[in-house]
C-alpha cells in the first residue's frame, strides 16, 4: 500500500469535506479500489500500522475496513485483509448510471449498516449455535399453547378486521403491553402512549425521524448496538459516540458542553455489547441532564425482563415525573424474533403528534398476531414463560461463568452477567486482535463477535468476544469455552 498517496488523499479530502476520520477513511480507500490504485489481491496494511500511519485510532481503521468488506471490496483472511478481485471495475446501471443502480443515499446507508460487518460475513441471520448473541431459548417457548391463541385470534377475526389496522397498534395489545409495563418495568404509561412497531430497528427509525431534525446530534454508547449508528446516520443526524465504563454510559462536562445532544440512545439495564449496568446515580444524572439542555433519551430495554441478581431494574421512564425518555421494548428476545412486535412509549406530552406522523406511514398489519399476544400477555402465560426463562438462563450463565473462569480467563475477564442474555469476556491485552480470534472461533464453528466491532466512536473501545448463551444448554458450556480458551494467545 502507498502510504504517501493514501495520506495525501485523507488530508485533502479531510479539508475539503471536513468527514468523521472513520467515514473519511472509508472513503478514500474505496476511491483507491475503485480506481485501480489499490488491484485485486492487494493485500491492505495491518490496522495497527496504518493506524500508525495516519494518526488516527485503530478503530477508526477497524470501521473503514469492516465497512469495506461488508460492500465486497475486500476480503478477511487469516492473514489480514486483502483487496476483492473485480473490486476496482466501475459498475453503471443502465437505469441510471450510477453505482448498482442506487441513489447516493440508499449507497450511503448500505455502507453504514451496523458495525458488525465481520460478524455479518460469517454468521447469517438465522444462527443459532454457541454463542450467538440475541437468540432465546426457542425449543422451551410455549409453541404448543401460543399456536392454539393465535388460532382463536384467527376465527374471531371479522371481514372489517381483515382491512388495514390501526397504525398505532391493536387497541387490546396496546393495553396490555401498557399493564404489563406498570407492573413488571415500573413504567408510567396508559395505552395512548403505547406505539407497535415490527421491530426495534424500526422503533429506532420513527423515533429519530419524529424527534429530530436533520443535522442533530444523536448520542450512541461506544462501544454500543450497531443498528442505532445506522439509524443515526441514515436519518442524517450528527453521531457521536460517548464512552462506556462498568457503570455504563458516561458523558463527560466536556461532552455535555462540546457536542450538546438532542436524543440520546442508550440501554441502561444491560448495556450492548459489554452487559454494564447503568448505576443509579448516572440514571439519575442523565435524566437531570437531559432535562436542563432539552434532550430527549431513547431508552432500549431489550432484555432487562432477564435479571440474574434480584428483581429487574425499574425503567428510567418512571423514575422521574415526566421524564425525557422514549421507552423501546421488543418481544424478540422474550418471546421469538420472528414474532416481529417491539412497541415505543412516548411521553405523554409527545403523543398526539407522534400518532399523527405514525398513521402516514406505519405498517398496518398482522392483526391476529398482535390480539394473540395480547391474550398471551392478559393470561399470564407471558410472566410464567419470563420466569421460567430466567431460570433456565441463569444456569446456563452460570454454566458458561465457570467453564470460562476454568478455561479461557487467563487473560481476560468476565462482564455484564447479572442480566440480560450475554457476557462480554474483555481481553486484558489490548494487543490480541479480536476480529481476528473472532474468524478463527468460526472457523471452529463458535459465534464469538468481536467487541472491538461494536465501537461507535473514537478511542480505544472494548476489545474481547460478545457471547450469548441463552439458547446454548449448561452442558455444553465447558466443552466449547475449552476450544474458545484454546484459540487465545498463551
Amino acid at each position: 500500500m502507498d502510504f504517501a498517496l493514501l495520506l495525501g488523499a485523507f488530508e485533502r479530502t479531510h479539508r475539503e469535506r471536513g468527514w468523521p476520520r472513520q467515514r473519511l477513511l472509508h472513503e478514500c480507500l474505496r476511491a483507491a479500489i475503485r480506481g485501480g490504485q489499490l488491484a485485486p489481491g492487494t493485500r491492505l496494511a495491518a490496522t495497527r500500522v496504518l493506524a500508525a500511519e495516519l494518526g488516527v485510532a485503530r478503530n477508526t481503521v477497524l470501521y473503514a475496513y469492516e465497512q469495506l468488506a461488508s460492500e465486497g471490496f475486500v476480503l478477511p483472511d487469516r492473514r489480514g485483509t486483502v483487496v476483492a478481485g473485480g473490486a476496482g471495475m466501475p459498475v453503471t446501471s443502465p437505469v441510471s448510471g450510477g453505482q448498482d443502480g442506487l441513489s447516493g443515499r440508499a449507497r450511503h446507508l448500505r455502507g453504514v449498516s451496523g458495525q458488525d460487518a465481520s460478524a455479518a460475513l460469517v454468521f447469517p441471520a438465522d444462527a443459532m449455535g454457541a454463542f450467538a448473541p440475541g437468540v432465546p431459548a426457542l425449543d422451551a417457548f410455549p409453541l404448543a399453547q401460543w399456536r392454539r391463541m393465535l388460532d382463536r385470534a384467527w376465527r374471531a377475526l371479522t371481514p372489517r378486521q381483515l382491512n388495514y389496522g390501526d397504525p398505532a397498534g391493536e387497541p387490546q395489545l396496546r393495553m396490555a403491553i401498557a399493564d404489563h409495563l406498570r407492573a413488571a418495568r415500573g413504567v408510567v404509561c396508559d395505552a395512548g402512549q403505547v406505539f407497535i412497531t415490527d421491530g426495534t430497528q424500526s422503533s429506532l427509525d420513527v423515533c429519530l425521524r419524529a424527534f429530530a431534525d436533520q443535522g442533530d446530534t444523536l448520542w450512541i454508547e461506544h462501544p454500543g448496538y450497531g443498528g442505532a449508528l445506522a439509524a443515526g446516520r441514515g436519518a442524517g443526524l450528527q453521531v457521536t459516540g460517548v464512552a462506556v465504563d462498568m457503570d455504563g454510559i458516561a458523558p463527560t462536562d466536556a461532552d455535555w458542553r462540546d457536542t450538546p445532544p438532542r436524543l440520546i440512545y442508550t440501554t441502561p439495564s444491560h448495556q450492548y455489547p459489554t452487559g454494564s449496568v447503568l448505576s443509579p446515580a448516572r440514571r439519575m444524572a442523565l435524566l437531570e441532564r437531559a432535562r436542563a439542555t432539552g434532550a430527549l433519551i431513547i431508552e432500549d430495554d431489550y432484555d432487562s425482563e432477564f435479571r440474574h441478581g434480584g428483581p429487574p431494574l425499574a425503567a428510567m421512564q418512571g423514575l422521574v415525573a415526566d421524564a425525557p425518555v422514549v421507552y423501546l421494548g421488543t418481544f424478540s428476545k422474550t418471546m421469538f424474533p420472528a414474532l416481529r412486535i417491539a412497541f415505543i412509549v412516548v411521553p405523554v406530552a409527545l403523543a398526539g403528534a407522534f400518532a399523527q406522523m405514525q398513521a402516514q406511514g406505519a405498517a398496518r398489519g398482522r392483526v391476529a398476531e398482535q390480539l394473540a399476544l395480547a391474550e398471551f400477555l392478559r393470561s399470564g402465560l407471558f410472566a410464567r414463560h419470563v420466569r421460567r426463562m430466567r431460570r433456565l438462563y441463569r444456569q446456563r450463565r452460570d454454566a458458561l461463568s465457570e467453564a470460562l473462569q476454568r478455561h479461557a480467563c487467563a487473560g481476560a475477564a468476565i462482564h455484564g452477567g447479572t442480566a440480560g442474555m450475554h457476557l462480554a469476556l474483555r481481553f486484558h491485552d489490548t494487543a490480541w486482535d479480536d476480529l481476528a480470534l473472532s474468524r478463527r472461533a468460526a472457523q471452529d464453528g463458535i459465534v464469538a463477535l468481536a467487541l472491538s466491532a461494536h465501537g461507535t466512536g473514537d478511542g480505544a473501545g472494548w476489545s474481547g468476544f460478545l457471547l450469548g448463551y441463552a439458547q446454548v444448554p449448561a452442558e455444553n458450556m465447558d466443552g466449547l469455552a475449552r476450544r474458545l480458551g484454546a484459540l487465545l494467545p498463551a
